[in-house]
This record gives C-alpha cells, structure tokens and sequence, in this order.
C-alpha cells in the first residue's frame, strides 16, 4: 500500500534524516521516498505505522490523498 504525508515541520536534512531513521525502524524493508523541498514521504507498506513513527520522531504528518 503507498502511502503519501506532507510534512510540514519537515525542514531540513536533519529533519528528513531523522524521519527515514524513523520509518526504517517501524517498517524495515519499506520502500520510502522523501522530497525535502516538497516536504513530502511517500511510503510503501502500512500507512498508519508510518504515521505514528514520523510522529513519534517530532513531526506532524498529514495524509495525502493518493
């Protein structure tokens, strides 16, 4: 399942660093793809995972219609 957020207090490598650590701990093996400019992730695998850990890391994910 694909999953797209926006994150807006995404802001710099850091931020997008600490997420894709995040996400690779809650969901090893998925597919991420994550546009800094666009402040967006693209997950493939469980959405509502993927939610909590970005949460979990400090952000505020919003989900996308895909």
């Amino acid at each position: 399942m694909t999953a797209i957020f926006t994150v807006p207090d995404m802001t710099c490598g850091h931020c997008e660093k600490t997420v894709r650590g995040a996400l690779a701990e809650a969901l090893p093996g998925a597919v991420v793809a994550i546009d800094l400019t666009a402040k967006t992730v693209v997950i493939e695998g469980d959405a509502a995972k993927a939610e909590e850990a970005i949460r979990e890391a400090g952000y505020s994910p919003e989900r996308a219609a895909v």
